[in-house]
């Protein structure tokens, strides 16, 4: 016997969780360049500023391990940080093949300047939310995020890279 037909709609879009989370990140990106528009930098750009000033002398494959971003895009972020001032290149003493990655004094003064505008970005995302629903949210994406790393292109393996730098996260 011939299944019945499945009704096709839109609700099966805007109610999937995956149409749910992409939305949101173009609601979140939104509000970071709006909030940081004065800087000029993006969110990844953020992200990867900081953990070369968290971790100054990284090198680009174990950033793109921190920041969970797929190392071939992120050379254009590096190329992008470069260019503005924000961070400097210089041969690895053990191998000059490989670069390390440090902030400048132009770097580490935006990261000053920018976190108040980071800051109400964040906010600005949770602000719908009573507070107990923005906890609940918060704990609810990061037990999604941790217990669905492996599934991502890019996993996030910030505590293995950081190890090889005799760093701790």
């Amino acid at each position: 016997m011939p299944s019945k037909p499945v009704a096709v709609t839109m609700d099966a879009v805007y109610t999937a969780p995956g149409y749910l989370f992409r939305r949101m990140q173009q609601i979140a990106v939104a509000i970071f360049m709006e909030e940081c528009r004065d800087h000029d930098l993006t969110p990844v750009q953020f992200a990867a500023l900081v953990a070369i000033h968290t971790h100054p002398g990284i090198d680009a494959t174990r950033l793109s391990a921190v920041i969970a971003f797929d190392r071939s895009t992120l050379g254009n972020v590096i190329e992008r940080l470069e260019t503005k001032g924000h961070i400097e290149r210089k041969a690895s003493s053990g191998d000059k093949r490989i670069k390390l990655l440090y902030p400048t004094r132009s770097g580490a003064a935006l990261l000053r300047d920018i976190m108040p505008s980071v800051d109400r970005a964040q906010a600005r995302m949770l602000q719908p939310l009573k507070p107990a629903d923005r906890r609940t949210l918060m704990a609810l994406l990061t037990q999604l995020v941790d217990l669905n790393n492996e599934a991502s292109r890019v996993p996030l393996r910030a505590e293995d890279a950081l190890e090889h730098l005799g760093k701790s996260s």
